[in-house]
């Protein structure tokens, strides 16, 4: 154990009057580091989503009003 870990270790102790089981420190930066690479995740698939839905209903438009204006054109 690193000098600094010691340290927070000591003020763990002294902030929350117990001492947390060893280990702990990794796991809550292992769970942080899940969070913000869940974070990251949500955020850019959100994006793509909102891209996709945009570019999706623009064509559906274009593709729409050609149907309407030539449907004079249309012999059955």
């Amino acid at each position: 154990m690193g000098f600094s870990e010691k340290m927070s270790e000591e003020n763990d102790i002294l902030v929350t009057g117990e001492r947390k089981p060893e280990g702990s420190k990794i796991m809550e930066q292992k769970v942080y580091k899940i969070m913000r690479g869940a974070g990251a995740t949500n955020i850019a698939i959100g994006v793509v989503t909102l891209v996709v839905g945009i570019v999706s209903g623009i064509l559906l438009i274009v593709t729409g009003g050609k149907l309407i204006a030539g449907k004079s054109k249309i012999l059955f």
